[in-house]
């Protein structure tokens, strides 16, 4: 018999939880995303039942995103994609479909995230192996913000490897306000040094009154030496959490921004 046993046995039970003292776990859900191309196809994205990484949403920035990258597709065609912070990995499908090179979409090493994720990538129908051994162009993997990049740039050609990704992804990140500093180490240890090397953050500020926080993700990006871009500005039809507190209007409205590297950079780079 265990300690925690005896001590029941002494008491009688008295300080024993009853078995529906704790709520139970929410179920996984199931959400879904209609493309704009390729026939209007769905792409059905599972999520898990509750994850304090806030991996049970489907986040607005994922969606839009993932329409910029339908609008252009010059984007990510042809190119090395990673998405930080993934969750459903939405826009790491459609950069797939969309003909990247390859991409890989991470979350933290969660099992049931990084499962998940592999669930929306081998459930996609319009991901097509693109060799004979039915091997995607996409991949999922855990990843902690800031951490060690070799495991991560180890899904890329060897050549690649040395360079890093032409594209990152950071989609409504920014509220771990924390961990600004771990992103944007992230960007610096993956983003290959390029003129045409992105990083897309795409965010809306769901908790107005933290929104000068949120933006302070762009002062750590610029001192580190990043030039940094708004690119677009749109509002959704509704706020997400519509119940939630704070200015309608701003939880309503998505922004995305681009970070690229100095001239500099990439010049010293190639010398």
């Amino acid at each position: 018999m265990d300690s925690d046993s005896e001590h029941e046995a002494e008491t009688g039970g008295m300080f024993a939880e009853p078995t529906d003292y704790y709520p139970p776990t929410p179920p996984p859900t199931v959400e879904s995303h209609t493309m704009k191309t390729h026939g209007a196809a769905t792409i059905t994205l599972h999520l898990v039942g509750h994850s304090s990484l806030e991996a049970h949403t489907l986040w607005n920035g994922a969606r839009v995103v993932s329409d910029c990258f339908e609008t252009h597709p010059e984007l990510v065609r042809g190119r090395t994609v990673l998405e930080l912070g993934a969750a459903s990995a939405l826009p790491s499908i459609v950069a797939a479909v969309l003909g990247a090179k390859r991409v890989v979409a991470t979350d933290y090493p969660d099992p049931d995230i990084v499962n998940t994720m592999w669930k929306n990538i081998r459930g996609c129908e319009l991901l097509v192996p693109d060799n004979d051994q039915d091997e995607l162009s996409i991949v999922a993997d855990g990843y902690v913000w800031g951490a060690n990049a070799a495991p991560v740039l180890a899904h890329l050609s060897e050549e690649d490897q040395k360079a890093g990704f032409d594209v990152m992804i950071l989609a409504d990140l920014l509220f771990r306000h924390s961990e600004h500093g771990n992103m944007v180490s992230s960007i610096e240890k993956m983003l290959r040094k390029g003129a045409d090397s992105k990083a897309f953050v795409v965010f809306t500020s769901y908790r107005p009154w933290l929104q000068h926080k949120d933006l302070a993700f762009f002062d750590v990006a610029r001192e580190r030496g990043f030039l940094v871009e708004k690119i677009l500005e749109l509002k959704t039809e509704r706020a997400l959490f519509e119940n939630d507190p704070g200015d309608e209007e701003v939880r309503k409205t998505v922004t995305g921004w681009v970070l690229t590297w100095p001239k500099e950079a990439y010049r010293e780079s190639s010398t």
